[in-house]
């Protein structure tokens, strides 16, 4: 996966902000049951939508349900955790709405359970994989392999050597690595660390390696291997640093991150119950997988690695135990559809690759009685197995081709995702389902990769920005009172829509509210319309991103933009690993062009423990960076660690009082120093998404 982002980093943030509906004038009603965040009662026309869509699928199959359950040691419902300032991080009990599907008799109850529950603001499908994820606990997968599932949004996997335990992708944040470790230490053998896994470079399978690497003594640490694929480091540091705040703003949309944990909030992430919060961190590999096949003996434990860059992630691996003849998919493969394109945003993935390396590991570990992942639960059996990934191989095969046929006839990225359906034979499989990518969004992602954002037709070509053509087209619609009354009364016919054109409705609707928004974002009676039809739209969602970006869309239309964005610090020990040519790169892109026109500036930075130098050129500008050879003479030189470099572009150090401070020499002009620093914007991560 993806977390700035994810994601990616797969981006997490932390934000505190107000449930008030300030947003909109005392004048507008909202319905007397809404929530604490506003979001409305679903009406008739999406229930209907959600049982026709109930009525299609085999709800009540209990082969999941067995399979999430199977194995079970041990599970904590209570499981709260916090990190050193007594915040949480991670709640179970927060999901408690949700039947535990672990706790019933028999995996038939359980389905039928969870079946019975829906609730009438979630798709039932949707509910029956929140049902699935909510399963938690230690699990017993096969002799020699346990996980430990609904710690985190991932799984941790735990395989025991002769003499030791090998940690498969230690979770998000050190807080829950570390108690989920501790967790798994009460129930099996007391046995010493010898080696950690990250299968791929987003931080959800790598984050919490310091909660595990904090438990080792030093003799531990010292003889502890840690093995990655080629190009982890760079892609796991490097991902959200140019483009990192704005993923993560819109991370926040993509899990909820200000949503109550409720029915008509979020209730699943798809892949599982959503990222935690806590303390990030890195652990550099000692060792790199770069090939296909790669033999390793972990502590008497056979790995045969299939290395799979830019499949799932740019970064990532399966691997293979002959001696236990079980699989591990990594990302690669998962009980959803996965994203080619992240909503976070990410680059695009390569949907024919992405098949070709599941079809090659259909190939390779064609004996496999077990498969497993790094996310939801396993499977036993080869032939259940055999069919699991060819049926995942075909669907990003199926995508792929199917869009570029349409492209190839002229079809543009809507005209496709609107049209495009897996065959039944894929679409009617769970583990094909998109909770968390969707069949639309990645037709749309396979046909940016090849022809990028332009469709052709030159309307499109230079287009007004929104807030211009939204002013434009609300006063050609006769102005803003004539088109909410229009939306107002679309929004009740929906109602009395055949339940196949409910969703069709509802879009149409909130296209139009959003140009009456852009075009003066002050009117309340339309962003409260409008938020009203993306609770629907949430609602009616399969996908859990989907439903999380309506509701936080419906959110903010109510309450605002949030007060705080991105809590950069708390990546210092991700970001301290990346190279630091990486950051000079972030530090271009925030460079105020218009501002920083007509100046020229050498400056000289001198790591003083890195033994490092380098020279950064305003020019033009434009900000570049070399390694400083000595042949140009600099405006200012600024002696420093690493570490005090990074605390100040981090924000826990201030720039000025640190400039004049004795924590670091300066040569050459203090003030030519500040003038330069002064040119660069400070992104907040609080720029409006669903407001201009």
């Amino acid at each position: 996966m993806y977390l700035i982002p994810s994601k990616h980093l797969k981006t997490f943030l932390f934000i505190v902000s107000s449930i008030a509906l300030a947003a909109c004038s005392e004048s507008v009603k909202y319905d007397a049951d809404a929530d604490k965040n506003g979001h409305t009662t679903p009406t008739t026309a999406t229930m209907a939508a959600n049982q026709q869509l109930a009525d299609t699928l085999p709800l009540t199959n209990t082969q999941d349900f067995e399979d999430a359950r199977r194995g079970l040691i041990a599970q904590d419902p209570n499981l709260i955790i916090a990190n050193h300032e007594n915040r949480e991080v991670w709640s179970l009990p927060a999901f408690s709405f949700i039947p535990n599907a672990a706790t019933p008799e028999t995996a038939a109850e359980a389905a039928n359970a969870a079946k019975a529950s829906t609730p009438a603001s979630v798709n039932p499908s949707l509910w029956r994989q929140a049902s699935l994820n909510s399963i938690h606990g230690l699990f017993k997968v096969t002799e020699g392999i346990y996980q430990l599932r609904g710690f985190d949004l991932a799984n941790m996997t735990i395989i025991e050597g002769n003499t030791g335990w090998i940690i498969v992708d230690p979770l998000t944040s050190a807080e829950t690595a570390k108690q989920a470790l501790a967790f798994a230490q009460q129930h099996l053998p007391p046995k010493p660390i010898r080696a950690l896994l990250f299968t791929h470079s987003h931080i959800d399978h790598f984050g919490g390696a310091q909660g595990i690497i904090d438990t080792l003594t030093e003799s531990e640490k010292a003889a502890l291997r840690i093995i990655a694929p080629v190009g982890f480091m760079e892609e796991a540091t490097s991902e959200n640093i140019i483009a990192g705040t704005a993923m993560s703003r819109r991370a926040m949309f993509m899990y909820g991150k200000n949503l109550q944990r409720s029915e008509r909030g979020h209730i699943d992430s798809g892949l599982g119950k959503g990222p935690s919060f806590g303390s990030f961190g890195l652990a550099a590999p000692t060792e790199l997988v770069h090939e296909t096949p790669t033999e390793l003996n972990i502590d008497g434990v056979p790995f045969v690695f299939q290395y799979t860059p830019g499949s799932e992630a740019p970064a990532e691996f399966t691997f293979y135990l002959p001696d236990h003849k079980a699989f591990c998919g990594a990302e690669v493969v998962s009980r959803n559809m996965h994203n080619l394109y992240t909503l976070r945003g990410a680059k695009v993935r390569d949907a024919l690759g992405w098949s070709r390396f599941i079809d090659e590991a259909i190939t390779l570990f064609a004996d496999s009685e077990v498969y497993f992942g790094t996310h939801h639960w396993p499977m036993w059996g080869q032939d259940r197995i055999r069919t699991f990934l060819s049926k995942q191989r075909d669907t990003y095969k199926y995508i792929h081709d199917q869009s570029v046929r349409l492209m190839n006839q002229g079809f543009t990225p809507n005209e496709i995702a609107e049209q495009l359906e897996l065959p039944e034979s894929l679409r009617t499989e769970f583990s094909n389902r998109g909770y968390y990518g969707t069949i639309k969004h990645n037709a749309k992602a396979v046909y940016q990769a090849y022809m990028g954002w332009f469709t052709g037709n030159p309307a499109a070509l230079d287009p007004l920005p929104e807030t211009e053509a939204a002013t434009r087209y609300v006063e050609l619609m006769g102005g803003a009172e004539a088109v909410l009354k229009k939306a107002e009364q679309l929004f009740e016919n929906a109602s009395t829509a055949p339940a196949n054109a409910v969703n069709k409705e509802y879009r149409w609707i909130a296209q139009i509210l959003n140009h009456v928004i852009f075009a003066n974002p002050s009117n309340a009676k339309a962003k409260a319309l409008l938020a009203k039809t993306y609770d629907q739209l949430a609602y009616q969602s399969e996908s859990a991103p989907w439903r999380d970006f309506y509701l936080m869309g419906a959110y903010e239309l109510r309450t605002g933009p949030p007060a705080q964005g991105l809590n950069i610090r708390t990546m210092k020990g991700v970001v301290s690993h990346a190279p630091v040519e990486n950051f000079f790169d972030s530090m271009a892109v925030t460079l105020n062009g218009p501002k920083a026109e007509g100046k020229r500036l050498n400056v000289v930075l001198n790591f003083t423990d890195l033994k490092q130098t380098y020279l950064l050129t305003l020019e033009n500008s434009v900000l570049r960076n070399k390694t400083y050879s000595g042949n140009v003479k600099p405006d200012a030189t600024l002696n420093l660690t690493h570490s005090l470099f990074l605390d100040i572009l981090l924000g826990n150090a201030g720039l000025k009082e640190t400039l004049f401070s004795d924590d670091l020499s300066i040569e050459g002009s203090k003030l030519d120093l500040v003038d330069f620093f002064s040119l660069f914007d400070k992104p907040d991560g609080k720029f409006n998404i669903v407001t201009p």
